[in-house]
């Protein structure tokens, strides 16, 4: 019973198909055509005029809205904002699949809404540009965009180009769901002097309390040689304190092998959970002394598991090998210059086994300018004229790395001395500072 019912159902569909459709030869001719009338100026009313059987209607009103129905007898009424002439199209949908569609130009002649606005260079401040919004009409949200910002809502609102160069600001304004823009350009003709000053503490890190803050950090661990032939095994926070204010790692040795595992410390790192994109970036720390040791504060980038390094690019706040002592070193990494070619600066520094120091980088869309104890002690600048994706990795967020390596290609080029063991890293605080919104 089952077979003969499911046979009734497939000829009963056969019959439907031919009895719809016929032969190639005699499929309906579509004939699209419609209708439209102003309601107002602006306002626009449209019916369809399509004889014929077709299936569906496609709308396309020009102005972005477009309007798929089922319905031949639907009207639509559309609102026009902006004076000009508009391209209306119809496509009708066949039974068989075949399509047939019609223009028309419907012309606007005033408009109920326009998107203007001026862009002043201040007179007391050639890197401030005063933006006011002067749209006319009603409308529902706006937005200015300018150096990959945007900024909601704000009528007149002092933008910041801090630095010399040719820039497109776009204003964009909503009303019932559509957008529209008007874009100006400018020019900034001086670098802003005063840039560093003008930026504000984004995130800070004081090491307070008793434990590592596992929201902001991660223990990297293992004694994997981290690819410069190292000799530590990182520990899951063994090697690390954190007590009045600070933060101390802790190289210890292990045994006299030297080798792989005979000494323990600490790696640290930020990734996922505090990374940045620009901005003054500072870190005060007292680091350890001797042959053998490699301490370091540095930055990867955020896509480092996906695209691997060297093409992540890295930054070298501050390194020191205890071979080479009262030295400091700021260095940067790229694919076009990585390893012992990277890209950097040794600077004297007689005290930092001994005493505090602040390590920092100045980084900007422009450059890297590396400092040690105060911005304007500049130790190593980074600024490829020519910037690409070979020697300027450096337009995304990085996180910070904080470890002590034992040994390895530089730090145990002139072996390891193991009397100085155990030796401490401090860090005081991490301190990062950007353009406000």
């Amino acid at each position: 019973m089952k077979n003969i019912t499911f046979l009734a159902c497939m000829i009963a569909v056969m019959l439907f198909i031919c009895v719809g459709c016929g032969d190639e030869d005699s499929d309906p001719q579509l004939s699209p055509n419609f209708d439209f009338s102003y309601i107002n100026d602006n306002l626009v009313r449209f019916e369809n005029q399509s004889p014929g059987d077709y299936y569906s209607l496609l709308w396309d009103f020009g102005n972005g809205r477009t309007e798929e129905t089922t319905d031949r007898d639907k009207i639509f009424d559309v609102n026009y904002l902006v004076a000009g002439d508009y391209t209306v199209s119809l496509e009708l949908l066949g039974f068989v699949g075949n399509k047939e569609s019609i223009e028309k130009t419907v012309n606007i002649s005033s408009a109920s809404f326009s998107v203007d606005f001026s862009a002043t260079t201040s007179s007391t401040d050639p890197n401030i540009v005063r933006l006011e919004n002067l749209t006319v009409g009603e409308f529902d949200s706006f937005k200015w965009v300018y150096r990959g910002k945007e900024i909601a809502n704000e009528s007149t609102y002092d933008a910041y180009f801090p630095f010399t160069g040719n820039y497109t600001i776009e204003l964009v304004v909503e009303k019932a769901g559509t957008a529209f823009t008007e874009t100006k350009n400018i020019s900034i003709l001086a670098d802003d002097a005063n840039y560093v000053d003008k930026l504000t503490l984004a995130w800070e890190e004081e090491f307070d309390g008793t434990a590592l803050n596992t929201d902001d950090w991660t223990y990297e661990t293992g004694a994997s040689g981290w690819g410069n032939n190292e000799l530590q095994n990182y520990t899951a926070g063994d090697n690390a304190d954190v007590s009045n204010g600070m933060l101390t790692i802790t190289a210890e040795k292990v045994n006299d092998n030297t080798q792989v595992g005979s000494y323990t410390s600490s790696r640290i790192i930020s990734r996922n959970k505090q990374e940045f994109e620009y901005g003054r970036l500072e870190i005060r720390a007292n680091l350890p002394a001797g042959r053998g040791i490699w301490p370091a504060i540095w930055m990867l980038g955020g896509n480092f598991t996906t695209t691997g390094w060297p093409t992540c690019g890295e930054i070298d706040i501050m390194e020191y090998v205890g071979h080479d002592p009262n030295t400091v070193h700021a260095t940067v990494h790229t694919p076009s210059g990585f390893g012992a070619s990277g890209n950097g600066q040794s600077f004297s520094l007689p005290t930092c086994e001994e005493e505090f120091h602040n390590y920092g980088v100045v980084w900007t869309k422009n450059k890297m300018d590396f400092y040690v104890d105060d911005p304007s002690n500049v130790t190593h600048t980074y600024a490829p004229a020519n910037k690409t994706d070979e020697n300027w990795p450096f337009d995304q967020s990085f996180f910070f790395i904080l470890n002590i390596a034992v040994g390895g290609n530089w730090g145990g080029a002139q072996g390891i001395d193991n009397t100085i063991f155990p030796q401490t890293m401090e860090i005081d605080y991490i301190r990062v500072y950007q353009e406000t919104p």
